[in-house]
């Protein structure tokens, strides 16, 4: 009987344990891949037709970090706020999200080369903040 409890237990501590290495490996942030997205999206930047897609797939693999390093929110911008103290330009994330949002709203804005720039610089910094991506 002793030998029965013991056998229950251990199967039980090592399903435990098996559930807790399959949920976070899931979770497991792989910063080529991000480098490689962040690569691809850079490829927008050569055209001024394509600069809207630049700035939204960039707010999008931020936002894709951002629940990866699992920061609370039922959206990105509530994940924003919870992750403003791990970012070293807060005001330059927001700059680039808020346009973001304008885009996804609007199609029509005219963007200037000064407004991308400032856009994937908050953007990669972020990134960086995170730890989901190094140069």
């Amino acid at each position: 009987m002793n030998k029965i409890v013991i056998a229950i237990v251990a199967v039980v501590v090592l399903l435990c344990v098996l559930m807790l290495i399959v949920r976070f490996s899931r979770r497991r942030v792989k910063p080529d891949q991000f480098k490689q997205k962040w690569l691809d999206l850079q490829k927008f930047c050569a055209s001024k037709e394509t600069w809207p897609l630049a700035i939204i797939t960039a707010d999008k693999l931020l936002d894709e970090a951002l629940k990866k390093k699992r920061f609370k929110g039922k959206s990105m911008g509530e994940r924003l706020v919870a992750a403003q103290r791990d970012l070293t330009d807060n005001d330059g994330v927001w700059y680039a999200h808020n346009i973001a949002k304008k885009l996804m709203d609007e199609a029509a804005i005219r963007l200037k080369q000064t407004d991308v720039k400032k856009s994937l610089v908050g953007y990669r910094q972020a990134l960086r903040d995170l730890g989901v991506m190094k140069d």
